[in-house]
């Protein structure tokens, strides 16, 4: 459980990070685009290399279609949906209504896998979307103007986040490991990235400013390595504990860019924020 735990807090920073990476990388580069430069950005070293860190690994091939099948969606229609709301709404809101993801999780969890969830458990859950939303309403300076619709985006990210623990956690029960399980997801999503690129621009190769090119790469190495954090995380534990910690991640979000964004104003409505999501964490864990 131990390992869950770490697991779980090292993908809220991976992802917290990479969220304000990608903000970098949307000065210069579109959303289209720089999926297509994060995902294989990740999915290339990893193959390069999985020799090393793949060896001893059998391959359980009655999962592999459960794999394939998240990586179509996972981490590809999500990045593509964060990338397009992070120019719209900006990094904050992003990883704010992104936060409503462990509502999903938890439910298919108690619904799909039958996991026991503790009333500390659900009123930590609560308290911590709570936290989310009084940041959310905060609206910082740094969204400008933006129109009702583009909160689809964020949500709809966060109704693929929150599916994809559950179902990755069904494949691990046949399979159990979250190399394989990232590294197959990584290689779809990539095929499937460079295929938008290739039918939007006629070319696999992206032509971008070697900052936005930078910022990208950095932006698919963080999310890579949430991902598969978050896929340890989930063989090691419930997914009811797992998915809310990874939730947390809007806090490292606010910190970096409060510091990399520079005009990012932390207000009193997000220090409440942050204070009521550290409380739902610390309920999630004593349950």
């Amino acid at each position: 459980m131990t390992a869950a735990i770490i697991f779980a807090f090292a993908s809220a920073f991976f992802l917290g990070a990479g969220v304000v990476l990608a903000q970098l990388g949307l000065r210069t580069v579109d959303p289209l685009s720089g999926a297509a430069i994060s995902v294989p950005s990740f999915t290339l070293p990893f193959l390069v290399l999985s020799p090393l860190i793949l060896q001893g690994e059998p391959v359980v091939w009655e999962a592999l279609p459960i794999f394939i099948a998240i990586g179509l969606f996972f981490p590809a229609s999500l990045t593509l949906l964060t990338f397009a709301s992070n120019r719209a709404l900006g990094p904050v809101i992003t990883s704010t209504l992104g936060n409503l993801a462990p509502l999903f999780a938890v439910a298919v969890a108690v619904i799909r896998l039958h996991e026991p969830l503790h009333p500390p458990q659900l009123l930590g859950l609560i308290v911590a979307v709570a936290g989310a939303a009084i940041i959310t309403v905060t609206r910082p300076r740094d969204l400008g103007h933006w129109r009702s619709w583009a909160l689809l985006l964020p949500l709809c990210s966060a109704l693929i986040r929150g599916i994809v623990p559950p179902v990755v956690k069904l494949g691990l029960a046949v399979w159990p490991s979250p190399l394989w399980a990232c590294l197959v997801g990584y290689v779809m999503s990539s095929l499937v990235v460079l295929t938008v690129q290739r039918v939007r621009t006629g070319s696999f190769v992206v032509q971008a400013p070697r900052a936005g090119l930078f910022w990208f790469a950095m932006t698919g190495i963080s999310n890579g390595l949430s991902a598969l954090t978050l896929f340890a995380a989930v063989r090691n534990g419930p997914i009811t504990l797992v998915a809310p910690l990874a939730a947390i991640y809007p806090l490292v979000t606010v910190g970096l860019s409060a510091v990399a964004l520079k005009h990012i104003t932390i207000t009193a409505r997000i220090v409440a924020g942050t204070a009521l999501t550290v409380l739902g964490v610390v309920l999630v864990l004593i349950g």
